[in-house]
């Protein structure tokens, strides 16, 4: 991934007290890494060196101070892009297509039902490790690009957490000043849809073409494969009941045959990759939030629980409760 929503992290450390180039040696992490936004670090060692650091210096809310200094500079070519639509819907459904340009392990997905927008962040990668913080850091990131493109007037109707609560809320109310929900299936911004048709003063066609462009051309050269991406979606499709292949694949930009087509020269399905899917989302749940075994099979879309342990004993040997008490185990 691009170091750019991480940038702040020297800053953020300096301003706990902490010596940042002595933390991040701890982890064998050069200060010189940060010099550039667009170096790039590999997902786990990120989630470890948010982890390392907010442990260092035993702040819990360490994510949301690492986030809330990032925005639509932060994505590099895919922010200017963002930037320069012409309407708040159009510039956050080129955030959710590009996205995976800025780095692989996480994914947004916008969804609108009954006049109510949900701007949502997933991990499709095991990241046990710093789940809660780099979920925190992704919602203020997206929380300050919202407040970007739409005006100081926009706020969120709601803000989900995919974590339990933390025991100090204040740092979180400060900031995102709105009502806070903690426990929940994904991490989510919530506010009304008719911000999604609100005009973009910065608004730019031949800006935008040129910027389309560089994209197309990063995108060809760089661009992860088509299963990492349909990954990357279905990390919170999932979760708001739109993982169906047609949904992915309009997502892509793909006729749903098309999508099928090119996963089986891939060498795998729409139905294993969503079977993947499950299987990490399962263990995030389970090891992050409060939630019991049968709200959890619920957030996975599994009718009946004892589904879900099956597929859950399938997986990974063992049963949903007896993981879970493993992983909290010291």
């Amino acid at each position: 991934m691009r170091v750019g929503t991480i940038a702040s992290i020297p800053e953020v450390l300096t301003h706990l007290g902490a010596d940042p180039a002595e933390v991040l040696a701890e982890v064998g992490i050069d200060l010189r890494l940060f010099d550039d936004p667009d170096h790039r670090i590999s997902f786990a060692a990120r989630s470890r060196l948010v982890q390392h650091c907010a442990s260092r210096t035993d702040c819990r809310h360490f994510g949301l101070l690492v986030g809330q200094r990032g925005g639509l500079q932060s994505l590099g070519l895919v922010g200017l892009l963002v930037k320069y639509e012409s309407d708040v819907g159009t510039a956050l459904r080129s955030l959710v297509r590009y996205l995976h340009l800025h780095g692989s392990g996480t994914t947004v997905t916008l969804t609108v039902d009954d006049g109510m927008a949900s701007l949502a962040f997933g991990i499709s990668q095991s990241a046990s490790e710093a789940g809660d913080h780099v979920g925190d850091a992704a919602l203020a990131i997206l929380f300050n690009i919202l407040r970007a493109l739409c005006g100081p007037d926009w706020q969120p109707v709601a803000v989900r957490f995919a974590h339990r609560r933390p025991q100090d809320i204040l740092p979180f109310q400060r900031f995102f000043r709105a009502p806070l929900q903690f426990d929940e299936e994904h991490n989510a911004l919530l506010f009304a849809g008719d911000w999604l048709n609100r005009p973009l003063a910065a608004a730019d066609p031949e800006l935008h073409r040129l910027l389309h462009e560089q994209i197309d051309a990063l995108e060809a050269k760089y661009g992860e494969d088509l299963p990492s991406q349909v990954r990357g979606m279905l990390a919170t499709s999932l979760l708001i009941g739109r993982s169906t292949a047609d949904r992915v694949g309009t997502l892509l930009s793909l006729h749903v045959r098309t999508l099928h087509r090119r996963l089986r020269a891939h060498g795998t399905s729409f139905r294993a990759l969503a079977d993947e899917a499950r299987h990490e989302l399962a263990r995030q749940l389970l090891c992050d939030t409060a939630l019991n075994v049968s709200e959890v099979a619920a957030a996975l879309d599994y009718a009946d629980p004892r589904a879900f342990r099956r597929a859950f004993q399938r997986w990974t040997g063992t049963t949903p409760t007896r993981w879970r008490r493993q992983r909290r185990t010291p």
